[in-house]
């Protein structure tokens, strides 16, 4: 299984991008997908999630309402749309594919680089 990442780059504050991170290799409308990033300095860290079907989502308070998740299963392909966007959103970003709820992320992408600047 395979995660291609795309569409990182640099904004911005206040502006907007979307990510998006295409599957190959898998069964995409079987796993639970997410997103998640790593500051400079810091630890990885959950964005948002979403299942299967694409009707429920889940989210990081620190980007609750300005960050949406969402899928398109006939694509194989999840996105992340960045809205609002601030300097501490500045990280490289990272989709992963889980089997399992999220208990253990499967597979993982290569990670885009989203640079907020002030």
């Amino acid at each position: 299984v395979q995660l291609q990442v795309s569409g990182g780059g640099l904004v911005q504050a206040g502006g907007s991008l979307r990510l998006s991170c295409v599957v190959s290799g898998g069964t995409f409308s079987s796993y639970y997908m997410g997103w998640f990033r790593q500051a400079p300095g810091k630890e990885r860290e959950f964005v948002a999630a979403v299942y299967w079907s694409g009707g429920r989502t889940s989210y990081a308070d620190s980007v609750k309402g300005r960050f949406t998740i969402s899928r398109d299963n006939a694509k194989n392909t999840v996105y992340l749309q960045m809205n609002s966007l601030k300097p501490e959103d500045t990280a490289v970003y990272y989709c992963a594919a889980s089997k399992s709820y999220g208990s253990i992320w499967d597979y993982w992408g290569q990670g885009t680089l989203v640079t907020v600047s002030s």
